[in-house]
């Protein structure tokens, strides 16, 4: 009892004295929604209101606050009370038949505006209009292939956010992928990827082509959008080579060059395994390249990123060695950095990135080795990151090991490699954060026995409990989706529905969906997002209950069917999610129109929950988690303490 009562006093002293994060200055988000009874506002509560802030809400027609001054008169106010229990509002008496605008103003005299034209229709999203970049070919095809070029077309992918401009406001930054992509066993060439910058209304910002000498697929070309340097305009930094055109139209090296392989008889066709590697970061409101650096770590010797992961197989064809994943943490519990990670299944390498004062500086390498290095093998599809052992700063887990801060390994379970990954305040009664994944467990490796699914400490990687030894598993969730029970579930592997805090078996049954969460409703417990739908767990019946499904919208990534982003966007702390349209000009911003019962902080503003937006892309996509625990029976949600840019 003690050395808990010790651990929380010093996680307490940790947050007061260490976490001046620096962190994006945003705006209060305000957006509604046209339903059927009237129109639903909601708007952002920021980390650094203070607790006691309230808010009214005015509405005129457009004509009719010309004026600025106007709007602050009784006269305009639609609210009875200032608004303290939520940051939503229903207004039930519009006029929709003109021109509507909205002002929200706090009880500090902040407002922020939301307008809406005559006539808008009833539904629950956003659309960003897109400029889907022409068809092209890929040369270098031959004979053997039965065409000496291939066509292939562009689809809206994985997105990401971030205050590219510094208005408070995020714009989004689309990864558009050609429908020539793979996996990097596989021989072929493929076709280009593309990454857009738009507005919220569609306004396009730049365009950057990554060119042929970086391959496209999942496992490849990973890309951060944060403010990195703390000036208050997000960049955006990602793998390039020879060729790679920045939004401003300038190559980075030698635009001449193609280092693909292109002998179709070699086990590299259409690879590249030559060539140098960048790091490159973009200024986010005009896609310049700002500062290049070589990717570190390089992809030799190809041969030497075999492990006891995945199958524990290796190759020297460059499969293993173009295995990435990427994120942004606080390495010095103040301004962020890059970690881009190299190799999954054996050699794990991460290397830490700065972005200051417009230069590339290396933090630190860590390098996993050799096969027999008890943090080879242990990396995930996915990364996550969050302050684990409580001291200010972040470390990042890239599945069954985690790195500290200063570079140095903090623990490796041993559990080996898996893909979905989820890190969080899972068991409210035990003190820290904790980590739920499922593992691989294929051909030669079952032999090992370690766990299908297993869940640890996130400060000392003790095991609290694991099951199904030597079962492959592919995907787990974790979210708190029963009331009845402590903490979040945890479902995924053979079993059924489990308590995150013993492991045990609720019941048989189980969700549907093992894809992603979705904080959707008025109350605590999570829903559920896969496809192009979110569902409500019933514990009582044991089923999924459809809550609603986004029609004329796609989504993503084959059968991993994610959407191109879940966030907590704007309005109140609950989430919204992107899809697009199945031609790929328009992507859907859906929001909730449920009422709220309380009202929290921007998730936002929470540190690990607005990193996890920013990894969210990273190759096998994975839900979010903030530093505290959502759930029935929470308690008051603690208000961030951060630094914002100057």
């Amino acid at each position: 009892m003690k050395k808990f009562f010790f651990f929380l006093s010093a996680l307490l002293l940790v947050q007061t004295t260490y976490s001046q994060r620096v962190m994006e200055r945003l705006d209060r988000g305000l957006v509604g929604q046209v339903t059927d009874e009237g129109v639903y506002l909601s708007w952002r509560w920021l980390a650094n209101d203070s607790d006691d802030v309230t808010f009214d809400i005015y509405r005129a027609d457009a004509d009719d606050i010309a004026r600025l001054e106007r709007y602050i008169k009784n006269k305009y106010k639609i609210n009875d009370a200032p608004l303290a229990k939520t940051t939503d509002f229903l207004d039930s008496k519009v006029n929709l038949g003109v021109d509507n605008v909205w002002i929200l103003r706090s009880s500090t005299g902040e407002t922020d505006v939301f307008s809406l034209p005559a006539g808008s229709p009833v539904r629950n999203w956003l659309s960003v209009p897109l400029q889907v970049p022409e068809p092209r070919r890929i040369q270098g095809l031959y004979e053997l292939e039965g065409r000496e070029q291939q066509n292939y077309s562009f689809s809206a992918n994985d997105c990401s956010v971030g205050d590219l401009d510094g208005d408070g406001q995020y714009e989004i930054v689309v990864k558009w992928f050609p429908s020539a992509n793979t996996l990097p066993p596989r021989t072929g060439m493929t076709g280009v990827t593309i990454y857009d910058a738009y507005e919220m209304d569609g306004t396009l910002l730049w365009r950057i082509d990554c060119g042929v000498n970086i391959r496209s697929g999942a496992a490849y070309n990973q890309f951060l959008v944060y403010d990195l340097d703390g000036d208050g305009k997000a960049e955006v930094a990602f793998k390039t080579g020879d060729g790679t055109v920045d939004g401003l139209g300038n190559p980075i090296g030698n635009p001449d060059k193609d280092w693909r392989t292109h002998d179709l008889k070699s086990a590299t066709y259409g690879k590249i395994v030559e060539g140098p590697e960048y790091l490159t970061v973009f200024e986010g409101a005009t896609g310049k390249a700002l500062a290049s650096a070589e990717y570190l770590p390089t992809r030799y010797p190809l041969d030497g990123w075999g492990g006891v992961g995945g199958n524990g197989g290796n190759d020297s064809t460059g499969g293993r060695a173009d295995r990435m994943s990427a994120c942004v943490a606080y390495l010095d519990g103040h301004l962020p950095s890059m970690v881009f990670v190299r190799g999954w299944y054996g050699r794990s390498v991460l290397a830490a990135w700065d972005y200051r004062d417009g230069k590339l500086t290396s933090r630190w390498v860590f390098d996993s080795k050799d096969r027999d290095n008890p943090y080879s093998g242990q990396g995930n599809h996915s990364v996550t990151v969050a302050d684990f052992d409580a001291d200010g700063f972040d470390e990042v887990c890239i599945g069954a090991m985690t790195v500290d801060h200063d570079g140095s390994g903090l623990f490796s379970t041993g559990l080996r490699h898996g893909d979905a990954l989820h890190a969080g305040d899972l068991i409210p009664s035990r003190p820290g954060l904790e980590v739920f994944g499922v593992h691989e467990n294929e051909e030669s490796t079952a032999s090992f026995g370690t766990p299908g699914s297993a869940l640890f400490d996130g400060r000392t990687g003790e095991i609290v409990w694991s099951n199904n030894p030597g079962v492959d598993v592919g995907r787990g969730m974790a979210a708190d989706i029963d009331p009845d029970y402590p903490g979040v579930e945890c479902w995924g592997a053979p079993g059924g529905t489990r308590r995150s805090d013993t492991g045990e078996t609720i019941y048989a049954e189980t969700p549907n969906s093992v894809n992603f969460g979705i904080w959707w409703d008025a109350d605590p417990l999570r829903e559920l997002l896969d496809r192009t739908s979110v569902s409500k767990w019933n514990w009582k019946t044991r089923k999924t209950d459809l809550i609603f499904r986004a029609e004329g919208v796609e989504s993503n990534n084959g059968s991993k069917s994610n959407c191109c982003l879940s966030a907590d966007l704007f309005g109140d702390w609950r989430e919204e999610v992107i899809f697009r349209t199945p031609d790929s000009s328009e992507l859907r911003i859906y929001m909730t129109d449920i009422p709220a019962s309380f009202r929290m902080t921007t998730l936002m503003h929470d540190s690990q929950y607005r990193l996890a937006i920013c990894w969210q892309n990273i190759a096998y996509n994975q839900p979010p988690h903030p530093s505290f625990f959502i759930g029935e029976g929470m308690q008051t949600a603690p208000r961030p303490v951060i630094a914002l840019p100057e």
